[in-house]
């Protein structure tokens, strides 16, 4: 190849890159308002449909569940059609489940309403999956940033959503609706409107033309060290998303509990979703100068310091339960954007969404499990005991980093 046709490449992968990020951060403001509107008050409807709250985990763990069964099938379909259909279709699903959730709960029916919560975890594990189409045309040394791109754009959908759980709600009731389908409603519109955008507009697809460019330089070409990358980026995102999934389950119930209403919890769980996604942009700026693995090891010990925060906080301060939370979602949005940088520099092109999907069913597995589990814990001991028990669990981020470095350099 002639320095005049690398040259034009490159500028043909920017321009491309530029385009496919616009798309996808347009696609993000809605999909952030559907994936944070039905979290808000998932357990609280289970808990108001079921009569237990032993139970009010189960939808937490329906929905991460439905996301792990999404999660295999979007990556599946972007390997072999591409992100724009993959995409499109995951949250066509996601909306169909939305929908389904507010006739439950118009009906009455408890079985419509976890078939409901299976299908709306689609919209999760695609809203997801969004990550991977920003970095599919950026350079090694820039993976942080793109997926940090994409990830910003998700708070402000994500932050409006919590918030207008009141609204919703009584648009809910005009129509004869239980207040708590209102921003379900509203999960169903979100993901239906993010769907439409990526379908129509994210042309050409990403990920098909990735596979016509030119590679870029791997961080490195070595099985051995590209395998210890895959775990220690899968071991990373699944820890950070079973302790931020048990916590933020259990936290709209604990405050519940001790006679909070719904305006603070939604702004408890905004402010929670807001550090989830809007320290990207730095974030990914610390990836790509600092290193994956200090952020990754700072993901560990940021969700310890939310468990402490979380465990410590008087029952009726909400200050520092927002505090809890804030932290629980930047040590969240540090595993994330850290293992995700990982991942996606050791899969080659050719498998790359067949990898990135079979890591993120894992995800949503270990999701399910923190979402199930967390009730049982919570009413075998105490919200505080569940904070401290997550903290330390992320911890285990550390050695899975570590054995990845160390046969890096080997």
């Amino acid at each position: 190849m002639t320095v005049t046709e690398h040259v034009d490449h490159a500028e043909t992968r920017q321009a491309l890159h530029q385009r496919t990020l616009s798309v996808v951060m347009a696609s993000q403001v809605f999909s952030g308002a559907g994936l944070a509107a039905g979290v808000t008050v998932g357990a609280l409807l289970a808990e108001q449909m079921l009569g237990a709250s032993a139970l009010s985990g189960l939808p937490a763990a329906l929905y991460t569940g439905g996301s792990a069964v999404a999660a295999l099938t979007v990556g599946r379909l972007s390997q072999r059609l591409g992100r724009r259909v993959g995409l499109a279709a995951g949250y066509a699903a996601g909306a169909l489940g939305g929908a389904g959730v507010v006739a439950a709960a118009a009906l009455g029916s408890v079985a419509l309403l976890l078939v409901s919560l299976l299908v709306y975890g689609a919209g999760t594990a695609t809203n997801l999956q969004a990550r991977y189409a920003g970095a599919d045309l950026s350079g090694p040394g820039r993976r942080g940033r793109a997926v940090s791109a994409v990830l910003v754009t998700t708070t402000a959908g994500a932050v409006i959503g919590p918030n207008l759980v009141a609204a919703t709600g009584r648009a809910a009731e005009r129509f004869g609706l239980p207040a708590l389908a209102g921003p379900f409603a509203l999960a169903a519109i979100a993901y239906a409107f993010a769907g439409t955008i990526l379908f129509l507009l994210l042309r050409p697809d990403p990920l098909l033309v990735s596979r016509t460019l030119p590679a870029a330089p791997a961080a490195s070409t070595r099985t051995r060290p590209a395998s210890a990358s895959v775990t220690a980026g899968a071991a990373t995102m699944i820890l950070t998303q079973l302790v931020m999934v048990a916590v933020m389950t259990m936290t709209p119930v604990h405050m519940r509990a001790h006679g909070h209403d719904l305006a603070a919890t939604g702004l408890v769980i905004s402010l929670h979703i807001a550090a989830m996604y809007l320290p990207s942009l730095v974030t990914g700026i610390l990836v790509d100068r600092v290193g994956q693995v200090p952020v990754a090891v700072a993901s560990g010990v940021t969700l310890l310091a939310a468990g402490i925060v979380s465990a410590t906080a008087p029952d009726d301060s909400v200050p520092l339960l927002a505090l809890a939370l804030i932290l629980l979602g930047f040590g969240w949005n540090l595993g994330l954007v850290s293992g995700t940088a990982m991942i996606t520099d050791a899969a080659p092109v050719e498998r790359r969404a067949r990898v990135q999907g079979n890591v993120d069913l894992c995800i949503a597995l270990a999701g399910a499990g923190g979402g199930m589990a967390s009730g049982l814990v919570m009413t075998a001991t105490s919200y505080a005991t569940l904070g401290i028990t997550g903290g330390v669990l992320a911890l285990a981020v550390i050695p899975f980093v570590v054995v990845r470095t160390r046969r890096a350099r080997a």
